[in-house]
């Protein structure tokens, strides 16, 4: 009785920022602003998306989407880093651990899958404008972005079954501001090589091959707008790329930048920013990168906000 009350704690301490105290309260106040931004930004782009007819196609569809996986995303975790920055004693309950580590994994993973459909709407509008619409029906969009949400769920059930099963030692101190697998692995009793190979490679699986897929949809895309002959033309098709592009860059260049450098002494550092990143800046930085780059969006925008004060007159 006593291992196995070892091996299922009621609470987890969240280090967190505990080591800068200083830093706490500047940290409380900008991911409080950040949070409610990426609320905000991320709610109007779903309602913007449904409410104005002109955007109902498939690249707002999936721009929808990736909205409400970042509401999700960021709900799941900045929450309870907002009460432990404001509070002394940072704890988690093992419920609420496990919440987050199945929702962080999963996604993590949608986005990555959500991000290389979003190219191939792009390669599709680009390279066969003529059979767009033949071919990204309303039946495929739907079940591509199921296949993105299942694919991410599935992969964040597998790989947190694999963890939770892990007998852990206390104490229960987890060097980091929310629960996720290298964090969690750490606390385990017995060896963890097979967790952190299967880990491995599920990182290359859903990093890399949505990324390269997303790379040879851009290598074609840019091969399609070079062959078109007005510069007005090429440049309409590359801002209707851009913002994708963009997001793109973000999601992958820091994770590569953060996760293939050598170890050092900072490099227990490195996961909190990428999560950081991940949990909260991306998904703030999402809906004004679309919005602020997209005209069709501020239109549509602009024609919801008008319709809505003629209501009310």
């Amino acid at each position: 009785m006593n291992q196995v009350n070892e091996s299922v704690p009621q609470d987890f301490i969240l280090l967190g920022f505990s080591n800068r105290p200083w830093l706490e309260f500047p940290l409380f106040v900008v991911f409080f602003i950040s949070y409610f931004t990426t609320i905000f930004g991320n709610l109007t782009v779903i309602l913007v998306s449904r409410l104005d007819s002109k955007l109902h196609t498939p690249m707002y569809f999936f721009l929808a989407n990736l909205s409400l996986l970042d509401l999700c995303y960021t709900t799941s975790t900045v929450p309870q880093m907002l009460v432990n920055l404001y509070s002394a004693r940072k704890v988690i309950s093992y419920g609420g651990c496990v919440a987050q580590l199945l929702m962080f994994l999963a996604l993590g993973t949608t986005e990555c899958v959500l991000l290389a459909v979003m190219s191939f709407d792009r390669f599709v509008a680009i390279c066969r404008p003529l059979h767009y619409s033949v071919i990204m029906h309303q039946r495929l969009c739907l079940q591509l972005a199921a296949a993105s949400w299942i694919t991410g769920f599935g992969n964040s059930v597998c790989l947190s079954t694999l963890t939770l099963q892990l007998p852990l030692c206390g104490p229960y101190v987890v060097d980091h501001f929310l629960c996720e697998v290298p964090a969690l692995l750490k606390l385990s009793c017995v060896d963890t090589t097979a967790n952190e190979a299967e880990l491995f490679f599920g990182s290359v699986l859903f990093h890399l091959i949505p990324l390269i897929l997303i790379l040879i949809s851009y290598a074609f895309i840019v091969q399609a707008v070079l062959r078109i002959q007005s510069a007005e033309g090429r440049q309409k098709a590359f801002g209707t790329c851009g913002s994708h592009l963009i997001v793109v860059s973000l999601f992958y260049g820091t994770a590569i930048s953060m996760y293939l450098q050598p170890p050092s002494p900072a490099s227990k550092d490195r996961g909190k920013m990428v999560s950081l990143f991940y949990g909260i800046i991306a998904p703030m930085l999402n809906p004004l990168i679309y919005t602020l780059r997209n005209k069709e969006v501020k239109e549509a925008f602009k024609r919801v906000v008008v319709r809505v004060f003629l209501v009310k007159k």
